[in-house]
């Protein structure tokens, strides 16, 4: 399936920051149980290849990209471990154009008209919206709709539930993206439990406020 399609339907892309690779693979588990198989792991740690590399073994059904993307050779590791899209916190047109030529997949940062342009011309039409809640949040999407209607936005940054719920209406929201559910601390102090909990707790107010 087209992944930024497979990113559509699934509404929410949890962002990871995996300090210890031996966490990951509860961590998959915990998505995959929860039935939300899609994680983004930024590449903040040194632990983010390995950690990809795992999740990418262990579960073949689970959705895993490279978030946090600097460099054209960070990419070249995401891919290396079996990444299947990337993530970048602005637009960087070395990185972009990289991804163009080897045709990965990228959601690159925008939060401003000229950078959605920088894209535009370079055949894209979704982009993550960050830092959302910082950059105008729902009314900058809304003042984008006009200018851009045939452009697709992923809001990631101080994203919560009662937000989420927000972006998700907009026709301009493809998916949300956030560390909300999947919290650093959560993660290194292996309390997967309340993961899964937050990610169902998620879920089912998409199932039940968004069409």
């Amino acid at each position: 399936m087209n992944i930024i399609k497979k990113i559509t339907e699934l509404k929410i892309v949890p962002v990871a920051v995996i300090e210890d690779s031996e966490n990951s693979i509860p961590l998959g588990k915990t998505l995959m149980d929860a039935g939300l198989p899609i994680v983004e792991i930024t590449f903040r740690t040194k632990a983010a290849a390995d950690s990809i590399l795992r999740l990418r073994k262990e579960f073949p059904n689970l959705l895993v990209g490279a978030g946090t993307i600097l460099t054209v050779q960070q990419i070249k590791d995401a891919i290396k471990a079996g990444v299947e899209f990337i993530v970048t916190p602005g637009f960087n047109p070395t990185v972009v154009d990289y991804c163009i030529k080897k045709d990965i997949v990228i959601c690159p940062g925008i939060n401003s008209p000229s950078f959605i342009e920088w894209g535009i011309e370079r055949g894209l039409n979704h982009f993550k919206f960050f830092p959302a809640n910082l950059s105008g949040g729902i009314n900058m999407l809304k003042s984008f709709s006009g200018p851009y209607p045939h452009v697709k936005f992923m809001p990631t940054g101080g994203v919560t539930n009662e937000t989420l719920i927000e972006y998700l209406k907009l026709e301009n929201v493809f998916s949300c993206g956030g560390s909300w559910l999947v919290k650093k601390d959560l993660i290194s102090s292996k309390n997967f439990d309340e993961i899964k909990s937050r990610v169902e707790k998620a879920l089912s107010l998409v199932n039940s406020e968004v069409k």
